[in-house]
């Protein structure tokens, strides 16, 4: 198995692995082998049903903290690194565990990736940014970041060890930095903003914001750029060590809140607390990774919609 044909996706079955395991046959393929690893700790079965049937697929059961990586990552042309636990509100109660796969398991994935001479795309978060200008990019300095949650500092300390990786063993990598997902797949999960607000809007529920959050400028990140730019970077061949912020669009709750009360009737807002509050409105640069010549193209108003109609068979009480 050549490294032209063979791609490794771990926490493949999750809500942008489900979706990218479907897409990368048709980009790539001429004898494209996708392996796919995943603990199926949150044992979503169904990202594995009906996949196409014009790449070769294999699916590895297995905790990227305990399985011998390097002999499965041997000829990869990309390892695509998506295992993570990423519930930023939710990793205060077990930053232990967010710092053990989170940055424990990212060393261990990028070492097997110097093993086997196979390039690594880090999927991090654009959370980095924690409370900083009302405009950052790329260029900020390391010292002027302030992630606000246990998730946003294993991903920052996972970049810097894979900084230092590539100055010390030579480590081909690049750092994607991804606003918060939107859009629907197979293993999608509704624990992040547009999702939940979705869900709770359909099921009847007031939509949850942060006390001081209806204002405040965040990233997104359409599922299918998302799907999109990591082709384009294996396509590309760009393991360049640079860190590149990938999202599509900057937007308010209050925006969001706008686009799901134009689909469903009756949203209503229920203020809450939490330890993250303290983030003020600021707004991401895509220029970096727009300059190499990707276009973004999703669009907040159909991810919003379509994922309110994959849920349209459901009525509130």
């Amino acid at each position: 198995m050549t490294a032209r044909n063979k791609i490794v996706v771990t926490g493949a079955l999750g809500h942008i692995g489900s979706c990218l395991i479907r897409e990368l046959p048709a980009f790539f393929p001429d004898d494209l082998q996708l392996v796919l690893l995943d603990d199926l700790s949150t044992q979503r079965y169904c990202s594995l049903f009906n996949l196409p049937k014009s790449a070769g697929f294999q699916f590895i059961e297995a905790d990227i903290l305990t399985t011998e990586l390097a002999p499965i990552f041997a000829g990869a042309r990309a390892v695509v690194h998506l295992a993570a636990i990423t519930n930023a509100a939710g990793s205060f109660e077990n930053a232990e565990q967010v710092e053990m796969v989170n940055f424990s398991g990212t060393e261990r994935v990028a070492r097997a990736c110097v093993a086997a001479a196979s390039p690594l795309i880090f999927l991090s978060t654009t959370s980095v940014y924690g409370t900083q200008s009302d405009v950052v990019d790329e260029g900020c300095a390391i010292a002027d970041l302030q992630p606000q949650s246990p998730y946003a500092e294993s991903k920052l300390k996972s970049e810097q060890l894979l900084q230092n990786l590539e100055v010390a063993s030579g480590l081909r990598h690049v750092i994607m930095r991804l606003g918060t997902i939107f859009g629907t797949s197979i293993g999608m999960r509704f624990h992040t903003a547009i999702n939940k607000f979705c869900w709770q809007a359909v099921t009847g529920q007031p939509i949850t914001v942060w006390r001081t959050a209806l204002n405040q400028r965040r990233p997104y990140l359409d599922l299918t750029d998302c799907v999109k730019a990591i082709e384009f970077v294996i396509q590309k061949d760009l393991f360049d060590g640079n860190i590149y912020n990938v999202l599509t669009l900057n937007a308010t709750v209050r925006e969001i809140v706008d686009i799901i009360s134009a689909n469903v009737d009756g949203v209503a807002i229920e203020y809450v607390d939490t330890r993250i509050m303290n983030q003020l409105s600021y707004t991401v640069l895509n220029d970096r990774f727009k300059a190499l010549g990707f276009e973004f193209r999703g669009s907040l108003e159909k991810g919003i919609a379509e994922t309110i109609e994959l849920l349209g068979g459901i009525r509130s009480s």
